[in-house]
């Protein structure tokens, strides 16, 4: 059983979810954008940014989109805010995290906003209906159903804003997922085609979170979901029996090694030195690294440390690591 399952309030979205109904000053919308198959999405759905009274991120999520941007010259990477709000260079430490993100040319920081995205959509009733807003976990759960939601309109790559990139994505194929257990499909990494085989499963995940949507339990609507259409069309209950498969004629499930290599109940391995050799043997065959920000987000690491979550960040992520200032 996954601790972070229990019926608890929602302690993802400290600030509330009010942001999800503001129209106030924006980045240009991604509505407005026209995102290719070649593109990489990232969401950020808390309301900090409205809280801040402009566009902030944390050193955490930049080094994600950079890691993404910086193998992927050829793919348009994009980071959606739900929040409104501009991006303002004031000197912040944040601002030049967002800086440092836009001088890679194939970065797009974009507004999403939340009624006009779902409308017309096989998920417009759980926000027409206040079903996600009523959801003990709001931010982790508009994550859920924007990921899928993006990929059902656009196509392309889904990442978490906890990952790091460590290999280019662009030899894999159209349309994949990876585990993280022998129970899970995981949900930090999807890649979908816009047309065929991938359209048609983002239309299935999206229908399964119309009619199993389920606000009080925190794995549910995320990793739930795709292992519920895995389970469906590699027509098997047990997880491991398709590790590696090909279902349904093109969609293919990774081990876990791939994306998710060092598992959520050993997430401090990232953060201790003395596992740095492990860590280094554990992600030799990964193209993405995962540090479990739902646990990991309070844990503090002084730049210059020698673990391994800071030696990717220094390599995959150097500008924004060097405007760091005491921690990472």
């Amino acid at each position: 059983m996954y601790f972070f399952q229990l019926k608890t309030p929602d302690n993802d979205n400290p600030t509330g979810h009010q942001c999800y109904h503001q129209h106030s000053e924006s980045l240009p919308s991604i509505q407005d954008s026209r995102p290719k198959d070649k593109s990489i999405f990232f969401h950020e759905t808390s309301c900090k940014s409205a809280q801040s009274g402009k566009i902030v991120i944390t050193a955490r999520e930049a080094c994600a989109v950079e890691s993404a941007a910086k193998l992927h010259p050829n793919y348009e990477t994009y980071l959606l805010y739900v929040s409104p709000g501009i991006i303002k260079n004031e000197g912040t430490e944040s601002d030049r995290f967002l800086q440092a993100l836009l001088s890679y040319d194939n970065v797009r920081i974009r507004h999403l906003d939340l009624g006009n995205y779902v409308e017309d959509t096989p998920v417009e009733s759980l926000w027409k209906r206040g079903t996600l807003e009523r959801s003990y976990h709001v931010t982790s759960h508009t994550s859920d159903l924007l990921r899928y939601l993006t990929l059902w309109k656009y196509g392309g790559l889904y990442l978490d804003l906890d990952v790091v990139v460590i290999k280019p994505l662009d030899t894999l194929p159209p349309n994949y997922a990876g585990v993280e257990s022998d129970s899970l499909v995981a949900a930090g990494v999807i890649n979908l085609e816009s047309a065929g085989l991938g359209h048609v499963l983002a239309t299935y995940c999206l229908k399964d979170l119309r009619e199993n949507f389920n606000g009080t339990e925190w794995i549910r609507n995320g990793p739930g979901v795709i292992t519920r259409l895995a389970k469906n069309i590699c027509a098997s209950e047990n997880v491991r029996n398709f590790i590696g498969r090909d279902c349904a004629g093109g969609f293919k499930i990774y081990p876990s090694e791939a994306f998710y290599p060092v598992p959520w109940y050993n997430w401090t391995m990232y953060f201790m030195e003395e596992y740095v050799r492990d860590v280094e043997v554990m992600t030799e065959d990964s193209f993405v690294v995962h540090v479990w920000n739902k646990l990991s987000f309070e844990r503090k690491v002084p730049v210059g440390a020698k673990v391994p979550y800071v030696l990717f960040a220094q390599k995959f992520c150097p500008k924004v690591y060097q405007e760091c200032e005491r921690y990472f």
